[in-house]
């Protein structure tokens, strides 16, 4: 086997890794509970299973085309940074908003941190 082939199955393995953990996170939305925890399971998992699909395109088109695509590193470095900050944002804004957490929580330790904070 030539590197070639190597770097192509790795690139499909991590193609089909993506696949199954988008499918984990598409459950996980609909899963769980509450605004929160949807949006951790949104954002982290769809986060790490866009990556993963952008390297393998990558790692594929450099095997096959001994080609270095700019535009998926730019992709990869896109999603890397704004996916997080934008669910963050997300239940920054649901949290600020007064939506209810689940009762099957057990601590809010940003209540207490946000008291302090509108007392001073």
């Amino acid at each position: 086997m030539s590197i070639s082939v190597i770097s192509e199955y790795i690139g499909a393995l991590l193609i089909l890794f993506a696949s199954i953990i988008s499918v984990i996170s598409a459950i996980g939305v609909l899963r769980f509970p509450d605004v929160y925890t949807r949006a951790h399971a949104a954002t982290k998992s769809t986060t790490l299973a866009v990556l993963s699909a952008l390297l393998g395109a990558l790692i594929c088109i450099w095997a096959t085309e001994a080609y270095i695509s700019i535009r998926l590193l730019l992709g990869i470095v896109f999603v890397f940074i704004t996916a997080p900050v934008a669910g963050h944002l997300i239940i920054r804004a649901a949290y600020r908003s007064g939506v209810e957490l689940d009762e099957s929580t057990v601590t809010d330790e940003l209540k207490d941190v946000l008291r302090e904070k509108r007392s001073e």
